[in-house]
């Protein structure tokens, strides 16, 4: 079967790109007001860039009422006639798609996966299963999805739509950028004709190869390897097997590595390792990918290439992710190999993370100086996700020496030992960062909760996400076990006085104190707020754990004022 390529299209992850494609929608120019009035306007948030992570910061600003400016230099999702990009969604990120109402969607079109097989040669050295790991099993939302980027993309973008608040201004190119006290001022160039507008708030989601970098003078620590890899996005007549496999050495790719993944359409993400400083343009040539597939599965093999997208390895982290007004997130904030599925995951977070905070500034709720606490938290994810994912790619083509003799070792006792089964590096799977140097998180805080389950009072079934999307933007208290009068009225104080909404927490039997309550007759939710016993939780709006405590007393309130940035 023959595959038309077309045009080489360039992308923000990857050097060069090919393939058949994919048939994209198309949204309409709209001339914004200030091209037909000529006045510049002020907004207070500006979001730059409509991937996965400008849209999910579009769409969590909508889903709390907070009106923004979308802008994005092409007129579609995903790249025209290119690529498929991101596939692997982790548990984090369909939480919070799930809270954007995406969700449900995402399951239906995607693939769910929890098995993963790992060999060497022909040997299998490690497997795992995550929905039988405590950190994954209990969610409502299942430890992995496959699918293309741009269908999540287009969910997000009829969301927003649904939702409204944000104004999306397709075929909007920032071409000019001034920083003022306060504020800054854009220039935006359209087909018809350009124009300027201020925002009190810019968000920078435009990629990689952002302009906003030289603009802000932002510097960054970057690293770039001589390793090259080739994606080939394929749909064979006949299936190979749906779980995750991966080759450290496969001895049908040059015993170089290779990743197996199926995605939503049954199309297959198949990761060639290439030779170091290979020839881009030579290796995803059609009659190259086909004699790799081939190789791989039988002469006789039938598919159709849907996409080839090779890439060359580097990574980069800015130093701060705020600067003046611009916040960066997604890749201009960090570059990370796809290795463990930190790359659109991340900028996921990201958005999920400064939205709130923007809300709670915007809405009065919360002092300016909360926003100080996104380059804190989501730094240290970014500086974490580089450095686990340059240990894979040590891992994957070790340098002579040292590394390669610990991966020949690893490799070795895998084959025989199952302790030694976990040294086995084809890419940490990502979890949620956790935030251990948060101005805003007490040492109790900073991890992520789950989406448990439990029962409200008429004994159906909740989430922690339903009781988030009950808080509405706010703090979520919540209290285990029996509560005292004089702690039930505090906390109906607490709500009176500051943006918190109390919940109490009680077992299957027992009777409970407060009119706003929840069962955990399994002790699921008091298990992901990583509390035991009688105590309390104080949950933010993005599912992270701000503080927990054993009494309802002044260590509650300075949680709550720590929270939000009310402590210098």
């Amino acid at each position: 079967m023959s595959t038309a390529y077309r045009e080489t299209a360039y992308t923000n992850g990857y050097e060069f790109t090919q393939g058949a494609g994919y048939a994209l929608p198309e949204y309409p120019f709209v001339a914004p007001p200030e091209l037909k009035s000529g006045k510049t306007q002020r907004h207070h948030v500006v979001i730059v860039g409509a991937g996965i992570t400008g849209l999910t910061m579009a769409c969590c600003l909508a889903k709390l009422g907070v009106p923004a400016v979308l802008l994005d230099e092409d007129n579609t999702v995903g790249v025209k006639g290119a690529s498929s990009r991101g596939i692997c969604y982790t548990q984090k990120s369909l939480e919070i798609f799930q809270r954007l109402g995406v969700y449900e969607r995402i399951a239906a079109k995607g693939i769910q996966w929890s098995v993963g097989r790992t060999f060497a040669g022909h040997d299998e050295v490690y497997s795992f299963d995550l929905r039988q790991q405590s950190n994954f099993g209990l969610s409502a939302q299942p430890p992995f999805i496959n699918i293309q980027q741009f269908y999540i993309e287009g969910y997000l973008v009829e969301r927003i739509y649904g939702l409204g608040h944000v104004d999306m201004r397709w075929t909007s190119r920032v071409v000019g950028f001034k920083q003022h006290d306060g504020y800054a001022t854009l220039t935006v160039e359209t087909p018809a004709g350009s124009y300027q507008l201020e925002a009190e708030h810019v968000i920078d989601a435009s990629g990689s190869h952002t302009p906003f970098h030289g603009w802000c003078g932002a510097t960054m620590t970057s690293r770039r390897g001589d390793d090259r890899w080739c994606i080939a996005d394929v749909r064979f007549k006949n299936h190979p097997p749906k779980e995750r496999h991966t080759w450290i050495e496969a001895p049908f790719n040059g015993n170089r590595s290779v990743w197996q993944h199926l995605m939503a359409d049954d199309v297959w993400r198949i990761d060639y390792q290439m030779e170091p400083n290979a020839d881009l343009q030579e290796v995803s040539r059609e009659d190259k990918v086909r004699e790799r597939l081939r190789q791989q599965f039988g002469p006789d093999v039938e598919c159709e290439i849907v996409w080839v997208g090779p890439y060359a390895y580097r990574s980069q982290c800015l130093d701060k992710l705020r600067i003046g007004s611009v916040f960066f997130m997604g890749d201009t904030a960090k570059i990370v190999s796809p290795f463990g599925a930190r790359g659109g995951n991340t900028g996921v977070a990201d958005a999920d993370n400064l939205a709130w905070k923007l809300a709670a500034v915007l809405k009065g709720r919360a002092p300016a100086s909360l926003l100080d606490s996104y380059n804190e938290e989501r730094h240290e994810a970014a500086a974490q996700n580089v450095q686990v994912t340059n240990r894979t790619a040590r891992f994957l083509r070790p340098a002579d020496g040292m590394e390669r003799t610990f991966r020949t070792a690893a490799i070795s006792l895998a084959r025989q030992y199952p302790f030694a089964r976990p040294l086995i590096n084809t890419g940490r799977m990502a979890m949620a960062n956790s935030y251990t140097h948060s101005s805003i998180c007490d040492r109790t805080g900073g991890l992520s909760v789950q989406n448990v389950s439990f029962r409200w009072p008429d004994n159906s079934r909740g989430t922690v996400n339903d009781l988030i999307e009950w808080a509405d933007g706010d703090l979520l208290v919540l209290v285990f076990g029996d509560m005292s009068a004089a702690a039930a009225q505090r906390l109906r104080q607490l709500a009176g006085q500051a943006p918190v909404r109390c919940v109490q927490v009680v077992g299957p039997d027992s009777r409970a104190q407060a009119i706003e309550h929840v069962r955990d007759p399994q002790g699921h939710l008091q298990g992901a707020c990583h509390v035991f016993g009688h105590a309390w939780a104080l949950v933010r709006p993005d599912g992270y754990l701000a503080a927990t405590g054993e009494s309802v007393d002044a260590d509650l309130v300075q949680a709550i004022e720590q929270a939000l940035g009310l402590q210098s």
